[in-house]
């Protein structure tokens, strides 16, 4: 969904600002369905007994910076940060939320415009409160490595502070994308450009392709378990329910067992709020965009990290009324634009001879729209659990109706052309290539 998370704000800007979904508030790196140290949250809703209070928010995100949390974020910055932030009262501590976050809550902490650094401690820093979902000691020790090593090859923004509520992120000023910027042909082909390298990262994680199914199992195992109160909720989750899951991921598994997509360290969570547009940088440089959000980065398989930024181009988390998102199937890449991603991708990736281009262009098509389907049912059920659990101002049981709306589309889509093509493939064989795996 992700999500993230969707988190920059306008200059002087995730982490600058992110579609916090990060996506997930789940730690994406060795975070598996067996991972015994996982602190699951309980299934019930934020306030301890009633269910999400997102169906509340229909007039509208609410703006305001709760006493409690401006309490424990200064607290957070005084004792992290130390220098100017030891010398300022709660009263001159300077919160502001930053939009965006669906997994996290996101905010920008400043000293006061009087009060200058005394030393190396920044004036200003992104707080990241995680969410509900989150919260395994495993899975925070593992995803602050991974920040740390980020920030120190400069991939990400730096780390001032960690602790088992969130972390204190460099805030780097820059401009927010927007879902309508994915289709700019040059942003695209430096986004492909950032998850080719992002990709080619060794990690001192776990190798093995664990993350996808193992996310879905475990929410899929609390999801038969969940009870909503509030009616609206109900009345939703018993339409989701009509469709037979258990059956459908399995039908899913054995497609993408059949088709070859390597594991390599994917983002998990590339879409518009998890990448910043730089301040500073030439508006022609071909190195303005950074990643973020990395709270489901793991070993994965590649097709996920394709067919998961495809479907994020229909998606507008911006949408500043109730459910608090946009989407527009037309938005899908078409093929050109697909290519066009793929292709700059496979430049930087270096590793292809000149004479097999088209062939592996026309596989990857294959590979990232069938891992599409993963990336729609993982935030479909994610969206579910958020909606029992989360703080977060947003229609997660309308995106989850509209994800596994949208999996059944291209999954009858996907049939009827497989009928279609197998037809035609008794006269013409090679029609059935494009839509069957390369074994």
């Amino acid at each position: 969904m992700q999500a993230g998370h969707r988190f920059a704000e306008s200059a002087p800007g995730h982490d600058g600002a992110v579609h916090v979904r990060g996506p997930l508030g789940t730690d994406g790196v060795e975070r598996v369905a067996e991972e015994e140290n996982l602190r699951v949250a309980a299934l019930r809703g934020a306030n301890g007994d009633e269910d999400s209070e997102a169906e509340s928010y229909r007039d509208g995100r609410t703006g305001e910076v709760d006493q409690e949390t401006k309490g424990r974020a200064y607290a957070w910055c005084r004792d992290f940060l130390s220098g100017s932030w030891k010398s300022i009262s709660e009263a001159d501590f300077q919160i502001s939320i930053v939009s965006g976050g669906l997994s996290n809550l996101l905010y920008k902490c400043s000293l006061p415009d009087h009060v200058q650094p005394v030393g190396v401690e920044p004036s200003r820093v992104l707080l990241r409160i995680y969410g509900a979902i989150l919260q395994g000691v495993d899975s925070l020790v593992s995803e602050s490595v991974m920040f740390a090593i980020l920030a120190e090859r400069e991939l990400g923004p730096r780390l001032y502070g960690i602790f088992p509520e969130g972390r204190l992120e460099q805030y780097l000023p820059s401009k927010r994308l927007h879902t309508e910027h994915l289709q700019d042909p040059a942003i695209s082909a430096e986004i492909a450009c950032k998850m080719a390298r992002f990709h080619r990262m060794v990690m001192p994680f776990n190798k093995e392709p664990r993350w996808l199914f193992g996310t879905i199992d475990r929410y899929m195992e609390q999801i038969m378990n969940i009870k909503f109160v509030r009616e609206a909720h109900i009345k939703k989750f018993k339409k989701l329910m009509k469709y037979d899951l258990p059956a459908e991921l399995a039908s899913l598994r054995a497609l993408l067992a059949a088709t070859p997509s390597p594991v390599v360290f994917c983002h998990n969570d590339v879409q518009e709020g998890n990448i910043l547009m730089l301040d500073g940088r030439d508006r022609n440089s071909s190195d303005k965009l950074m990643l973020i959000d990395f709270e489901y980065s793991s070993y994965n398989y590649r097709g996920f990290d394709f067919g998961n930024h495809f479907c994020e181009w229909v998606y507008d988390y911006t949408h500043d009324q109730w459910p608090f998102f946009k989407a527009n199937l037309d938005n899908y890449p078409n093929r050109q634009q697909q290519l066009h991603f793929i292709r700059h991708y496979l430049v930087e990736s270096e590793d292809t001879a000149l004479e097999d281009r088209a062939k592996v262009e026309e596989e990857m098509i294959v590979e990232a729209n069938r891992y599409a389907l993963a990336s729609h049912f993982l935030w479909g059920v994610w969206s579910i659990i958020q909606a029992r659990l989360s703080k977060i101002e947003f229609g997660y049981m309308d995106y989850a109706q509209h994800r596994f709306d949208s999996y059944f589309k291209r999954t009858n889509a996907l049939m009827e052309c497989l009928s279609y093509f197998s037809c035609l493939s008794v006269y013409f064989p090679f029609c059935l290539s494009f839509l069957t795996p390369v074994q």
